[in-house]
């Protein structure tokens, strides 16, 4: 099993919010302010939703941008 969650930046913070719709209810929505952050943020909250049921196999994570990352 995979779930996609879609990634959105954050105005807010300059970081990132990711979100699974459950598609029998509920969800994840979680946010991090590096992608490292959300990369953990996402894992633990996948971890915390599917605690003692089937855990996904993977997770991917669908930019609704692109990242621009700064070389300066």
């Amino acid at each position: 099993m995979e779930l996609v969650f879609t990634v959105t930046p954050c105005p807010e913070t300059g970081g990132f919010v990711a979100r699974w719709d459950d598609p029998t209810g509920g969800g994840i929505c979680t946010q991090g302010d590096t992608f490292a952050e959300l990369q953990d943020m996402v894992t633990d909250a996948v971890r915390g939703y599917f605690e003692g049921a089937a855990m996904p196999d993977r997770l991917r994570l669908h930019f609704t941008q692109d990242p621009v990352l700064a070389v300066a």
